[in-house]
């Protein structure tokens, strides 16, 4: 499968690692950033992973950070993207499952690298159920294009 990855400097290190982990399972990690652990803001390298998959240049991607928040704050912003920021095994097979979740995001400083890789394996290999849960998509779906055909007033009341 190929894949999208990124991180930002707190989730460079377990990037690096996870992406050789990726390799070894035969998958095509395309790296969207950061190359280093100098500081650096999220969405820098979230947006175009994210874009990524919309694109349909990936099947999937995988975001980290030291919380997974910012990254899953970013992911989310972009149309058609279904980021899931995951802990366990079970909040990953049922954000797979239940939630058809394109983007896996993961927090670098709260998981162990084998609790990730187990994490990771279910991204890669749980399936969308379909059935009551796509009527569930659809209506993300809907809530996204009225979003983006709404009139945007920023302006604060008087």
């Amino acid at each position: 499968m190929k894949l999208s990855i990124a991180a930002d400097h707190r989730g460079f290190q377990a990037k690096e690692r996870m992406k050789a982990f990726l390799l070894e399972l035969g998958h095509e990690p395309e790296d969207f950033g950061t190359d280093s652990p100098e500081p650096c803001d999220y969405p820098d390298c979230a947006y175009p992973a994210s874009k990524a998959v919309v694109e349909g240049q990936v099947e999937r991607g995988i975001l980290f950070c030291g919380t997974g928040i910012g990254m899953s704050l970013t992911a989310n912003k972009v149309r058609g993207i279904r980021a899931a920021l995951c802990h366990d095994e079970v909040s990953v097979d049922m954000a797979r499952r239940h939630n058809n979740a394109n983007i896996l995001c993961l927090p670098a400083d709260l998981l162990g690298e084998k609790q990730m890789m187990q994490i990771i394996r279910i991204f890669l290999e749980a399936p969308f159920d379909g059935g009551r849960h796509l009527r569930r998509i659809n209506k993300l779906t809907q809530i996204e294009q009225e979003q983006s055909s709404a009139p945007s007033d920023t302006s604060c009341p008087s």
